[in-house]
């Protein structure tokens, strides 16, 4: 049924048709979006503001290449996440070493820490928690910490809501190595987050 199919996919099935029209809602809808992937990615502002009208501009020199319209959105985050690529590699800014797949996270896959419980998920922290602008500073904080690697997955799941499919295929990752990536970015903002948490799951006062 039409009224089923994501407003998304529709902008981007009538753009493919040359409507026009669909230009301003598919940008009004994926503007805001790039945007805080890119600022948590790159961390910067600048740096943000600059791939994120990269990223836009690509899409639309690029966009009759898009053979599937309901895959719009692992594509576009793909082209973010390529410039996101680039722009890291010439930063100033950017570490000399990130923790590979392969290795342990820090505090994260030691013996008797929260990795060997139940892998939390950031949609559990309560609403009103995620209101309040200390712990919205720290969960940015902590987003800022985790490898590059596993911050793309986590921001791709948790806050832009794409499946575990999409964002294997805006990775260019296979699903498994998404879910064990996602496994391990969650645990590490819970553990960096524990000290603004409950045990109940509340905010601390």
């Amino acid at each position: 049924m039409a009224d089923l199919v994501n407003p998304e996919v529709e902008w981007a099935q009538r753009l493919l048709e040359g409507d026009a029209e669909a230009f301003t809602p598919f940008v009004e809808s994926f503007q805001s979006k790039i945007f805080q992937y890119t600022w948590m990615m790159c961390g910067q502002r600048e740096d943000a503001e600059e791939v994120a009208q990269d990223t836009l501009l690509k899409v639309f020199e690029s966009f009759d290449q898009l053979r599937e319209p309901e895959h719009v959105k692992a594509w576009v985050f793909r082209i973010a996440r390529n410039y996101c690529l680039m722009k890291r590699r010439r930063s100033v800014f950017a570490p000399e070493r990130e923790l590979s797949l392969d290795e342990p996270m820090p505090g994260v896959d030691s013996p008797g820490t929260a990795a060997s419980g139940r892998v939390p998920d950031l949609r559990e922290l309560p609403e009103q928690g995620l209101l309040r602008a200390e712990l919205n500073r720290e969960l940015e904080t902590a987003m800022q910490e985790l490898p590059p690697n596993y911050r793309s997955v986590v921001l791709l799941r948790d806050v832009e809501g794409l499946s575990t499919t999409e964002a294997a295929e805006a990775l260019d990752l296979s699903e498994d190595v998404v879910k064990q990536r996602l496994h391990r970015g969650r645990v590490a903002l819970r553990k960096r987050l524990a000290g603004y948490l409950t045990p109940a799951g509340k905010v601390s006062a």
